[in-house]
């Protein structure tokens, strides 16, 4: 029997569950990837994900041919590549691990119900989430609408299972299939190639993972509550483009971090929003387009102005943290967490410009924008997300400034003080409009 393994966002060899199964039948397997921009509803990708992706898929091919099983690459819709792919290698097997999104889960359902008239092996499994979406709700059987009690319930039960090994060795097909070639897909910008600071801030890959969580572990979580909002300090984990690249798994994160940690919590609760963003997803498959709360849809915004949206893109708001911000995601692909709240807010309530354009240029630019948990922290910053009481939360930047980075430290690094560079807008007037019209609703 042949065994073909599906990779998607799960770019890894450790933990990895459809292989870790592939693999245990000691028979011949197919690692496969699918590029599906194609299928109805698949978003497709920004170009910082999408350069993320050609490295990552490069460091994965390197990982399984040391293995011993090469990494084949197609490009289309997988309910049409993936059925050929399993004609071609005669596979009688079909492996790999769950999505949550609308649009995925409908393509991976095709999938199943393909597989189950042709006589093939369809299975599935839990590898992206610790605690998958329908497993979790409340008392009644309704969603949760807040993170604490979701949370709560998550870690009141069964802890997550250990994680899976790295295959010591994978028997390959023969013949494998062909291949694709990973540079025809042109995820690389050229025309410019703007991603030099990318490649100076990442090391992607498996590998870089773990080294980014060992070093995390050793050097800053001691100081992580303190520092966590402090954006001039290096406290975060940046695991973030690692985990939603499935580079490394939140179970392996989970484990190492209780294991090696002497009080990890306030981290895995970081991770724990992680997941309540892939459960708002489930239950919400529109949320990149559709206000989670419904009430939100009568928002009277005002209409665009394509000047002051193009100030916050490139970091020209006279507003020097927001600035800053908006600089370092250009120059990194990443946004320090309390800042993107502070840039967030600042352009859905001061400049009363519509969360989904916000949300649109974090897709383009970060290198861990996914489908989840990019358009729920916009939502939540909107306040037409999950929360109790929304609309009062408007971050002002200049307090968030005073406070957190008081010496400029952070704005200075980034060439958030501009000379001569008017704010686009009053923080107080528009804090006031923005309460009004939130009010309204």
């Amino acid at each position: 029997m042949t065994t073909v393994v599906l990779f998607r966002d799960d770019l890894r060899v450790t933990d990895h569950p459809a292989l870790h199964e592939a693999v245990s039948h000691g028979e011949p397997v197919v690692c496969l990837y699918v590029l599906d921009e194609e299928s109805e509803g698949v978003r497709p990708l920004g170009g910082a994900a999408k350069w993320w992706l050609h490295h990552s898929l490069t460091s994965l091919a390197s990982d399984l041919s040391e293995l011993g099983v090469p990494l084949t690459l197609r490009r289309g819709p997988a309910g049409k590549v993936v059925p050929h792919v399993v004609r071609e290698t005669g596979a009688d097997r079909l492996l790999w691990n769950r999505r949550y999104g609308g649009p995925e889960r409908a393509v991976d359902a095709g999938l199943k119900e393909w597989a189950g008239e042709n006589g093939v092996e369809a299975h599935s499994y839990a590898g992206s989430l610790m605690f998958e979406p329908w497993t979790v709700s409340t008392q009644n059987g309704d969603p949760y609408r807040v993170f604490t009690p979701f949370w709560r319930a998550c870690t009141s039960g069964p802890p997550p299972r250990e994680p899976y090994p790295a295959p010591s060795s994978i028997d390959h097909a023969d013949p494998a299939p062909a291949s694709e070639d990973l540079v025809d897909w042109e995820l690389l910008p050229t025309h410019p190639d703007w991603s030099g600071g990318l490649a100076r801030t990442w090391t992607v890959g498996e590998r870089a993972a773990h080294e980014r969580l060992d070093e995390f572990l050793d050097e800053r979580l001691p100081r992580y509550t303190q520092d966590r909002d402090v954006p001039a300090r290096p406290a975060t984990s940046g695991l973030s483009p690692h985990l939603r690249w499935g580079e490394i798994s939140p179970y392996t994160v989970w484990h190492t971090a209780l294991e090696r940690a002497e009080n990890p919590g306030k981290f895995l609760t970081e991770v724990g929003w992680r997941e309540f963003s892939w459960y708002n997803l489930y239950v919400h498959p529109d949320m990149a387009t559709e206000n989670i709360n419904p009430k939100f849809d009568a928002f009277p915004w005002p209409p665009l102005d394509e000047d002051v949206l193009a100030a916050w893109q490139m970091g020209r708001t006279g507003i020097p943290l927001v600035d800053a911000g908006m600089h370092e995601l250009w120059e990194t692909g990443a946004m320090q967490n309390r800042v993107r709240m502070v840039v967030a807010s600042l352009l859905a309530k001061n400049l009363l410009i519509d969360w989904r354009l916000g949300e649109q240029w974090f897709w383009d630019t970060l290198v861990d924008a996914d489908p989840a948990s990019n358009p729920h922290n916009w939502q939540w910053v909107a306040g037409c997300g999950t929360d109790a009481a929304p609309y009062f939360r408007i971050f002002n930047a200049e307090t968030q400034q005073k406070k957190f980075d008081p010496d400029f430290v952070y704005v200075d690094r980034w060439n958030g003080r501009q000379e001569g560079v008017e704010p686009i807008v009053d923080l107080k007037e528009s804090r006031a409009h923005a309460l009004e019209l939130f009010k309204s609703l």
